[in-house]
Order: C-alpha cells, then sequence, then structure tokens
C-alpha cells in the first residue's frame, strides 16, 4: 500500500552506488524509511533510474528521484552507467567518477524549498561526507555488506596495511576475535591501490571516500544482532567508534527478482523442482559481478555431474553471454536431474521452494541473507571483495555454511573434492544435519529481528526517532 506523507516531513538525500548488490538494498532501506513516514530524494542517473520504478509506484507521495547525468570518465567506456559484469579495475573508476555528482546535488539541494536533514548514501559514496558538511547536515552510512565486511576494508585503509605476500596473513586487532585474513582474500580494491594497479588519482580517491566514512554520523547495516552481534556490542575502532544501526535484512520476503529480465520465470523454475523430494536439489549461483572463467566451470561441471546430486545451476548471472562457459554437452547428461539457466534467475522464489536443500554460494552478502532468511544452508565458495570474511562468519560463527572450496577469482577447486562436498551435503552426515538444523533456526532468528519489537525493528524506529529530531 502507498506510503503518505505530509509535506512537513524530514526529507532525506539518498545516494546509491551503481552496482546491483549495493543499489538494490539501499533501496529496500528508503522503502522501510518511506513507510515510517520519511521524505526521499534518490539520485540516479538515466541508465539506473528503471531500478527505482518499483519504490516509486509503491511510495508515490514520499519518494522522488533526482536523475542526473552520469559523470564522463576518460577510463569508462560511454554509456556505461552500472557495475554489473565489469572487470574490478571499474569499482575504482566509478568511485572517482560518481563524486562529480558532488557539485550538481549540491546546487540541487540548495534550490529546495524543502532542504534535506541527513544524507544516507552507500560507503563507496564516502565524497557526500564533505557534500553532507556543506549542507550542515550529518551523513549516515549505508553498508551493504555486514559489519564485520564492512570493518575490514576500512580498517585496511585507516592503518595503510602494506602489501605482501598471497599466502601471508593480515591480523585485525582493533576486530572482536582478532581475525586474520591472508593478503589473497582481502579486498580487492584495496590491494589495487596498495599494490598500485591503479591510477594513484584513482587510488587516493577510493582511500578517501574510505576515510571520509569515518567521520560520518553513523553506519545503518543490512545485518541483525543474532548474526553479528560480537561484532555490534561494541563501537568498532576501524569503522571510526561510530553508531552501527543493525536495520537487516532489509529485503521484503516476498522480493520479486528484480536483476534484470529473468531467463526463467518462477513458476517454472517452481514447477521444475516440484518433482523433486524436499531439500534433495543444490542451487548454484556466483551473483550478479562474478564471470566464471571456462576451466572453473569445467570443475563445477564434472563435480555436479559426479555427484549425481539435483541441482539448478544459475549461469551467467553476471553476463548474459556467461552460459558460453557450461562445458559442451554437460546439459544433455544432467537434463533428467539439473537445470541450467542462463542469465538470470528468481533466487529468492528458488531458495524459498521446499526441493532446494543447499545453495552454492560466492557468498555475496545479499546471497547470504537471502540464503539465511530462507533457512537453506550454503556451501561457501567466496570470490573476492568481503567474501571471504562472509564465508568465515557463515560457517565458522553462524554454522549454517559448509566450505565448499578455496576459492578465489579464477582459482579451479578441485573436482574430486567438490564431488565429496556434494555428496556429503546431499547424504546428510551428521556435520551437514546440524548445519540444516542451524539454518532454520537463524532464519527464524532473522523473521524475529524485523518483526514489531525485534532488534532490528527497533533499530530502525530508533535510527527513524534520530533522524526526526533533526
Amino acid at each position: 500500500m502507498p506510503s503518505i506523507t505530509a509535506p512537513s516531513s524530514p526529507h532525506v538525500l539518498v545516494v546509491p552506488f551503481p552496482a546491483q548488490g549495493h543499489t538494490l538494498a539501499l533501496l529496500d532501506l528508503a522503502a522501510l524509511l518511506a513507510a515510517r513516514g520519511l521524505r526521499l530524494t534518490v539520485v540516479t542517473t538515466p541508465g539506473n533510474a528503471h531500478l527505482l520504478s518499483p519504490l516509486l509506484a509503491a511510495h508515490p507521495s514520499s519518494i522522488r528521484p533526482l536523475t542526473l547525468p552520469f559523470p564522463s570518465h576518460p577510463s569508462l567506456p560511454a554509456g556505461l552507467e552500472n557495475l554489473k559484469a565489469c572487470p574490478p579495475i571499474y569499482a575504482a573508476v566509478f568511485v572517482h567518477a560518481l563524486a562529480a555528482l558532488h557539485h550538481p546535488i549540491l546546487a540541487w539541494t540548495k534550490s529546495q524549498p524543502h532542504p534535506v536533514v541527513a544524507v544516507l548514501s552507500d560507503f563507496f559514496c564516502g565524497w557526500t561526507q564533505p557534500l553532507a558538511a556543506e549542507l550542515g547536515v550529518p551523513r549516515l552510512v549505508f553498508a551493504p555488506s555486514g559489519v564485520l565486511g564492512t570493518a575490514i576494508p576500512h580498517s585496511l585503509f585507516r592503518r595503510s596495511v602494506k602489501p605482501r605476500p598471497s599466502n601471508d596473513a593480515v591480523g585485525f586487532p582493533g576486530i572482536p576475535g582478532e581475525p586474520a585474513y591472508q593478503w589473497k582474500e582481502l579486498s580487492i580494491m584495496y590491494k589495487m591501490h596498495a599494490e598500485g594497479l591503479v591510477e594513484a588519482r584513482l587510488g587516493e580517491a577510493v582511500k578517501q571516500n574510505f576515510l571520509w566514512n569515518l567521520e560520518s554520523w553513523g553506519f545503518v547495516s543490512n545485518t541483525f544482532r543474532a548474526l553479528e552481534g560480537r561484532y555490534l556490542d561494541t563501537p568498532l575502532e576501524d569503522l571510526g567508534s561510530r553508531r552501527v544501526w543493525a536495520v537487516g535484512p532489509v529485503a521484503p520476503e516476498t522480493a520479486v527478482h528484480r536483476g534484470g529480465e529473468a531467463a526463467v520465470g518462477a513458476g517454472e523454475l517452481g514447477a521444475w523442482l516440484d518433482a523433486f523430494p524436499e531439500g534433495s536439489v543444490v542451487y548454484v549461483c556466483f551473483g550478479s559481478q562474478v564471470v566464471l572463467t571456462p576451466p572453473v566451470a569445467a570443475a563445477l561441471a564434472e563435480a555436479l555431474e559426479r555427484s549425481a546430486v539435483p541441482f539448478v545451476w544459475a549461469v551467467g548471472a553476471g553476463d548474459e553471454d556467461g552460459g558460453d562457459v557450461v562445458p559442451e554437452g554437460f546439459e544433455a547428461k544432467a537434463k533428467r536431474r539439473g537445470l541450467v539457466v542462463r542469465g538470470w534467475a528468481p533466487q529468492v522464489a528458488a531458495l524459498r521452494h521446499a526441493a532446494v536443500g543447499w545453495f552454492v554460494t560466492h557468498c555475496g552478502w545479499n546471497s547470504v541473507l537471502e540464503s539465511v532468511a530462507a533457512g537453506v544452508p550454503m556451501l561457501a565458495w567466496p570470490m573476492t571483495a568481503d567474501q571471504f570474511a562472509n564465508a568465515r562468519l557463515v560457517v565458522d560463527e553462524a554454522r549454517v555454511a559448509v566450505r565448499a572450496c578455496e576459492g578465489g577469482v579464477g582459482v579451479s577447486p578441485d573436482a574430486a573434492e567438490l564431488t565429496a562436498v556434494l555428496r556429503n551435503a546431499a547424504g546428510g552426515g551428521e556435520e551437514c544435519r546440524s548445519v540444516r538444523a542451524r539454518a532454520k533456526e537463524l532464519a527464524a532468528e532473522a523473521a524475529a529481528a524485523v518483526r514489531g519489537g525485534g532488534s532490528s525493528c527497533q533499530d530502525l524506529e530508533s535510527l527513524v526517532q534520530e533522524i526526526r529530531k533533526l
């Protein structure tokens, strides 16, 4: 039901980062804020404006777009406005390019009869911190990752950690448990900066963006206390000791597919899954950014074939041509028990189908939360970004996942070892039974968090009240 917002309601400026996993989560949060009586203006560009359509339709009186031309940049191809399926180098370029929106946004904001009282922006949009300062309003940082996954890159930039060999460990003494990760497992954006793999001005722009976040009013994180309570109990030095409002999962339980035109409909996929027993199917997807190399896809295909588990493999979610990496003849061999979806698949619907028992995932945060909310245990196969931290969180701390392989972009797993992991998951060994049971428990805790009186609901209400005081 559309929200009705009074003209005198607090006005918040929302600035997403143009990558699917970042934008959609922030738009979900915007919907929650609008439903609680806030007025929001969401900055977008022509190539990303369509992503706002469901939000504008649901809240026509309280949310409006501010569509500005995407800033041109010599390192970006003409017309490229979203990071979908782009090489990692483009992330740093996008951070640098978007900062050029500062002055157009400032000019628009100063012309409005109802001034904004706060800026809410993605953590890759640290340039909005000086923008907010010019407007004389506080800035909230939206973290599309969990608290752990957000603290680690901020720690790296804050401490200016020096490069080291790929297998050397980097410790994080300011984070509870003092975790350590190998250099190769850390944020590729930080590694490109530290190793000089991007232009100095791009690297410095990225670093400054993260450091600006530490000057903010606080962080709003798409997480919940039952999952990351140990990182929420004490203000983290690596987040500038700022307050963290844990308001997730922000996506509605009935979330529809929003990543693009789906290659298969939820009804069609559900009908195919109906033929399989409860919990017997493995769902495989690596998100909107990862495109598997042919050797990695071949190892995965071999493991799926040798394990004999029923499966749905959404391949090429990040690239409509990604289906070409599927080995020739694989689908014919597996057609009775396997479905290959080239392009986008309705992931939320798939995970919530009774037949799906496991999720082979890159551990992107949105996929983690969707799996947690559905009560489906994960087979963790991290690739980059925050995914190694997320994998450790769900495997070692939350105990709702089993490691599928070591992971890493372009790193081919051992097909025999991956086969054994799939067979063990399907066979329901003692460890896997425990993980499945814990996944059901955490799903109930996630649902309770966002209901009235739940921890995330309370944090969201507290955030709205703080904004109203402005």
